[in-house]
């Protein structure tokens, strides 16, 4: 019996694309929030969960488990910094609380572009980045891809700027076992399942665009062009330099071990 977590956000549905049915009849598949996983797969609640990649610093001998993850090469869309001010005037950062990695990214690239470290509040699900009391907002998903225009003196796409400061890929999430949990089939499982996620990205967009109020074209070019779901040499040295960027600036606990910097093979 193996217990997996997936993120139950829109970027993930290619890589879970078809894994229900590929689950034997004593595994379960769980989708959740992004922080809720962390916290089963660290309370041994779930075995193998896909979780973002600044929990993955924070866990405890955890080990990658698939060449399948959520990343990017170049701009992301979902993932944007809106300012009311010039950049490197921002003192009061607003982040959006559905994501932690994001909320690191963007600090990372304030402090290492510009020197910035902002006072920081939260922005909660239900409230407007317009309503915030702050200088500049992060935002995810639906809402940072069609931020208000007119409003802002300047506007990231996180992912652009982290592959253009860094000259890396950006990984937000990846496969991630707790110790101990045997692996070796699942690796393969889920890889298939992001590669046929892959070849049917138009049908994948066709069932949820309508839902999120974008159009199939729309979802279509943001699963092709803007997410990239495979984790090789390239992304696992844009995650150490994240890690670093997280450890200087006192986002993480140090932890043993560090990441794995091993190539994955082609099973995972």
């Amino acid at each position: 019996m193996t217990r997996i977590g997936a993120v139950s956000y829109l970027n993930t549905k290619p890589l879970i694309h078809g894994l229900r049915d590929r689950l034997g009849p004593s595994d379960s598949l769980t989708l959740n929030l992004p922080s809720r996983l962390a916290t089963q797969l660290q309370a041994g609640e779930l075995d193998v969960a896909l979780i973002p990649s600044v929990e993955y610093f924070q866990g405890d001998r955890y080990q990658i488990v698939s060449d399948a993850a959520i990343g990017c090469r170049g701009p992301v869309w979902s993932v944007r910094l809106v300012s009311r001010v010039p950049v490197k005037k921002i003192r009061r950062l607003a982040l959006d609380e559905g994501s932690r990695t994001s909320a690191a990214l963007v600090r990372v690239l304030l402090w290492q572009m510009y020197g910035v470290r902002p006072q920081t509040t939260l922005l909660s699900m239900e409230q407007s980045p317009e309503s915030a009391d702050a200088d500049a907002v992060l935002v995810i998903g639906d809402r940072a891809m069609h931020p208000e225009r007119g409003v802002y003196s300047e506007i990231w796409d996180l992912g652009d700027r982290w592959c253009r400061h860094t000259e890396t890929p950006f990984v937000f999430a990846m496969w991630v076992a707790r110790p101990g949990v045997e692996t070796s089939e699942l690796q393969q499982l889920l890889a298939e399942c992001r590669d046929e996620g892959c070849a049917n990205l138009e049908s994948i967009a066709a069932e949820h665009a309508a839902a999120h109020g974008l159009t199939n074209e729309d979802l279509h070019r943001y699963f092709a062009e803007n997410l990239h779901f495979h984790l090789g040499p390239a992304e696992r040295s844009g995650l150490q330099l994240f890690q670093q960027g997280c450890l200087e600036l006192g986002l993480l606990r140090q932890r043993s071990g560090g990441l794995p910097t091993q190539r994955l093979s082609a099973d995972g």
